[in-house]
């Protein structure tokens, strides 16, 4: 792939995330204090979803599996 074109790529995905959350009117320290926050709450969203969505899906198995009959896995 072209250095530049992926270049351009990325200028213009940056530049749809600009129009669509409209921070392009913002001051520059505004700029910066929104894409911190921005970046801040998807990174606990990813953690969050990392931590406790296998628990959750988890527990939703053995949930299912017990009301459709079949025995847990610590039952012998």
């Amino acid at each position: 792939m072209d250095v530049k074109r992926v270049k351009d790529y990325l200028y213009w995905l940056y530049y749809q995330y600009q129009l669509v959350t409209c921070s392009y009117v913002l001051e520059p320290w505004e700029q910066s204090m929104f894409h911190t926050i921005t970046v801040t709450v998807l990174a606990m969203v990813v953690y969050t979803a990392y931590v406790f969505v296998p628990i959750h899906v988890r527990l939703a198995l053995q949930f299912f599996s017990q009301i459709f009959g079949s025995q847990p896995e610590g039952v012998v």
